[in-house]
């Protein structure tokens, strides 16, 4: 199989600037590098109706294309199944029957980092399993061996943080993000992943999980993010600003590309920028795009 880069947004709503950036990032990246380029719906735990057409009709708009068909996680559990199969095999996995209250209230484990699960249900004796199952379903934790993990990126250098025995599976039985992601890219040769620098903390127990599956760690290059005018980073449930606001504003889908490719220091339309990519030029600080994401009314484009 050959190598990938990917583009994986969840159905949750419609993409905002922010997410179509780094959507060109990503393909910029894949392009550039001769890989596939590959969009993933990750719709496990979110998805709104109509939602993915909209996202997939809006990436082909700003000059996106991808290869192959689109796969959906929830066409996938088989796959995470197994995983967690193979896991639990190898004495990896434990139940967890804790809520987020019993964990936040919960003295930290000797010695653990700050934030770190405390290790409650990991050495709890079958009769006591047994009791907590009657009392709720249980959640899957994975029994991690190290409590840190570093992580090499293009744009960040070497990263280590932290990783605890996070969850494997929801107690609702959806499997975790932390589990699907490795085991996706694994599966579709993704070996190039590029997402907004707010997941970074998320990756190192990606990489260790990766590891102990058998899987190759990606190459990681995790991206600046668009801000709103409070410095704070975009969201769809702040009001984000989609790109069918900005062509409802007479904004048209190919200046919204040139305006995103030139806050990268690249020329306005995607083969020109694919001619001279180099991640090393990218600019490394968050930048506010006022006259796209500050009101959708904008016309000074």
């Amino acid at each position: 199989m050959t190598s990938a880069g990917r583009f994986a947004p969840s159905p949750s709503g419609e993409l905002h600037i922010g997410n179509l950036r780094t959507a060109l990032l990503a393909w910029l990246f894949a392009r550039s590098t001769g890989r596939r380029f590959l969009l993933r719906v990750e719709d496990l735990d979110r998805a709104r109706a109509g939602a993915e057409e909209v996202q997939l009709r809006d990436l082909a708009a700003i000059g996106i294309d991808w290869d192959g068909d689109v796969v959906r996680q929830t066409e996938r559990t088989e796959l995470y199944a197994d995983a967690l199969r193979r896991l639990a095999a190898d004495g990896l996995t434990y139940e967890c029957f804790c809520t987020r209250r019993e964990i936040q209230e919960a003295p930290s484990a000797p010695h653990a980092p700050q934030g770190a699960y405390p290790r409650t249900c990991r050495d709890l004796t079958e009769a006591q399993r047994a009791r907590r199952r009657a009392e709720r379903p249980a959640a899957v934790r994975l029994r991690a061996g190290v409590s840190e993990w570093a992580v090499s990126d293009v744009l960040h250098g070497r990263y280590a943080g932290l990783v605890d025995d996070f969850v494997l599976e929801r107690n609702d039985g959806v499997v975790a993000y932390n589990l699907a992601v490795v085991v996706d890219d694994a599966e579709q040769g993704v070996d190039q992943v590029v997402r907004g620098d707010d997941l970074l903390p998320s990756t190192p127990r990606q990489a260790y999980l990766a590891g102990l599956l058998g899987c190759r760690v990606p190459e990681y290059a995790h991206v600046p993010l668009v801000l709103n005018a409070a410095g704070r980073r975009l969201a769809k449930r702040d009001g984000a600003v989609t790109l069918a606001a900005l062509v409802n504003a007479g904004v048209r889908p190919e200046r919204v590309t040139e305006r995103l490719l030139e806050s990268l220091g690249l020329p306005g339309s995607l083969p020109e920028a694919l001619a001279v990519f180099d991640p090393a030029a990218l600019p490394r600080d968050p930048v506010l795009l006022p006259e796209l994401s500050g009101y959708a009314g904008s016309t000074r484009l």
